[in-house]
């Protein structure tokens, strides 16, 4: 019930064996047919003595077995002369090919100074000869080429290393054989290049290319501006080499400071404040470099010193004003050419050159102000007024003899101070209404006066009539309050008074101005509300406008034209007469009593 088996070996074409059957007696009408896998294409039988032949070489790898099936007929008739017999050729595995690295070439990459026998990477061959059969298919690797640095376990292909330094070499190239037969006579091989790369630690420290340095910087060099560099090389590389740099000694007044440039990692020496060349003419520091990072095999970082001098060197420049701002002040009475303060500046440079004064004509468009070229002195060249500007603030520059170009500049603030040059006045135009029917000493207008002047003491004023023995009128000297004498004030009689009333200050000499007083007799109501202060005027009644006003009378106009002029022309002649010539004596009075007189 089973096939029968057959072992053959991968061969050229060659005749294997034979298929014989009891039937064959040397009769010669006996046929031998093979029918299945390979029948007439890779394998031929002689159907005459039964012989099976290979027509091409046999590959085990391409096909490990074949199924056949083999039966013996009758040459006249075809009819078969038994049951047909199946069989198996097995294809027996020969050392045909060699192992191969599929993966291949391979990269791998290790720390430099990882310890002996550390892991780089594994390679793998393949070898497509049967695994079972024989040693066909047993590897053994090697290496060809990178010994002594690394080394490879021959039945894993794990590819190891001895310690080594990247800066001494950071790529290999290590050949790597895979042989068959157990690495013995007659196996073949194949082979394969592994690219080991070793990458950086922090296992070098920064040094200076120098163990000193010089620099000589001008002491007008810009704050932050670079002064020198320094540079810390690194045999490492990448974060590896990258250090900072930092002063540790010799900067006692916090001078200088010291960056790193990331595109070159140099140190740029700068400037944290200025230079002066009269007060300190050098600098010793002691710069450091340090590694930016550690290493966790190494444990750094690293670190360098080396020292640095720096040389200042003089420079010309502006001179110095004692102040920045300087304050004066002035009374505003002061007279022409008046000294009002001095400024003063010194080249502080080994040359001690003469300086001279000006004062910036943009700062003082009114040319109020001289200053004398050789000691700084400001004088007054016009009056002053408090009262118009009471600060001025001009420039003054100082300019070396020797050199006009250099300049410097300083604020002065001149205040003004007050003198008593102002009369007082009143505070606004007055009008005061004064009842028929009022009673006697009452207040009928409280007075307020002003003063442009600014006393420090405040202002103090006082108030009298001009007429001292006034029969109508009184004013309370401090206060201001005016006051009616007497009830017997009539607007038939006169309706409007002008009360000229002087006002002096206490200032140092008394300043005094004469103002007047406009006070109207009015008509009251009982309670005192004035109703009417003039034969013209009267109360308008609440809510109307001045045009509803003007309606009303043209309308009574009309009705006392029509009404009264048959009877009372004669009577409106006379009055408008008296009218005009009331008016005519009210104006003079006006202009008599309206002047100004300041006491001396």
């Amino acid at each position: 019930t089973q096939p029968n088996c057959l072992l053959v070996l991968e061969l050229w074409p060659s005749d294997w064996f034979q298929l014989h059957t009891d039937l064959d007696m040397g009769n010669k009408n006996i046929k031998y047919v093979l029918a299945g896998e390979g029948a007439g294409t890779i394998f031929a039988i002689n159907e005459r003595t039964g012989d099976i032949h290979a027509m091409k070489r046999l590959d085990r790898e391409e096909k490990a077995e074949y199924t056949l099936t083999a039966q013996v007929i009758d040459r006249d008739t075809n009819q078969p002369l038994e049951p047909p017999s199946e069989f198996i050729i097995k294809v027996q595995d020969i050392n045909d090919n060699p192992p191969q690295f599929i993966e291949g070439p391979y990269k791998g990459s290790v720390p430099e100074m990882s310890q002996v026998g550390t892991s780089v990477t594994r390679v793998t061959a393949t070898d497509a000869d049967d695994p079972v059969y024989g040693n066909s298919a047993r590897l053994v690797y090697s290496i060809l080429e990178g010994q002594p640095y690394f080394s490879i376990d021959q039945t894993t292909g794990k590819v190891a290393l001895a310690g080594m330094d990247r800066e001494m070499r950071e790529e290999y190239l290590v050949v790597i054989q895979a042989k068959d037969m157990g690495g013995h006579m007659g196996g073949l091989s194949g082979t394969t290049t592994v690219t080991v790369t070793l990458t950086d630690i922090n296992d070098n420290p920064p040094k200076f290319t120098k163990g000193s340095y010089e620099f000589t910087i001008p002491e007008d060099l810009g704050i932050g501006k670079p002064g020198g560099r320094v540079k810390a090389n690194d045999r490492d590389i990448g974060e590896n080499a990258k250090s900072t740099y930092s002063i540790i000694g010799g900067d006692e007044r916090d001078i200088f400071e010291i960056v790193t440039d990331a595109q070159t990692q140099e140190g740029i020496l700068r400037l944290k404040k200025p230079l002066d060349f009269e007060s300190k003419k050098s600098y010793n520091l002691t710069v450091v470099a340090t590694n930016i990072r550690a290493d966790s095999i190494t444990g750094g970082p690293y670190m360098d010193q080396a020292m640095v001098k720096v040389i200042v060197e003089d420079a010309d420049e502006p001179p110095v004003f004692t102040k920045s701002t300087y304050l004066f002040d002035v009374h505003e009475n002061a007279a022409i050419n008046t000294v009002i303060g001095a400024v003063a500046a010194r080249d502080q440079d080994t040359t001690h050159s003469q300086v001279r004064y000006f004062i910036d004509r943009h700062t003082d468009l009114e040319r109020q102000f001289n200053i004398n070229v050789d000691d700084g002195k400001i004088t007054l060249a016009k009056p002053l007024d408090r009262e118009t500007d009471m600060w001025h603030n001009i420039t003054v520059t100082a300019t070396e003899v020797r050199n006009h170009s250099q300049i410097s500049r300083a604020t002065v603030a001149i205040k003004v101070l007050d003198i008593n040059d102002n009369a007082p006045e009143f505070a606004t135009e007055y009008e005061a209404f004064l009842c028929e029917n009022g009673k006697p000493g009452k207040v009928i207008q409280t007075i307020n006066a002003v003063d442009k002047d600014n006393p420090s003491q405040g202002h103090t004023f006082h108030y009298r009539l001009e007429m001292l023995n006034n029969p109508n009128f009184t004013i309370k000297n401090n206060l201001g309050n005016v006051i009616a004498k007497h009830d017997s004030f009539r607007r038939q009689k006169q309706d409007t008074y002008l009360l000229p009333i002087v006002v002096t200050d206490d200032g140092e000499p008394p300043m005094s101005s004469t103002n007047t007083l406009t006070i109207r007799v009015c008509g009251c109501s009982r309670e005192g509300i004035v109703q009417s202060c003039n034969v013209e005027a009267f109360v308008l009644p609440i809510g109307l406008s001045m045009g509803a006003l003007i309606a009303i009378l043209a309308c009574i106009i009309l009705l006392l034209v029509d009404v009264l002029v048959p009877f009372s022309y004669h009577g409106l002649v006379c009055d408008i007469e008296e009218t005009q010539e009331r008016a005519s004596n009210h104006q003079r009075r006006r202009g008599r009593e309206g002047e100004h007189h300041p006491l001396r």
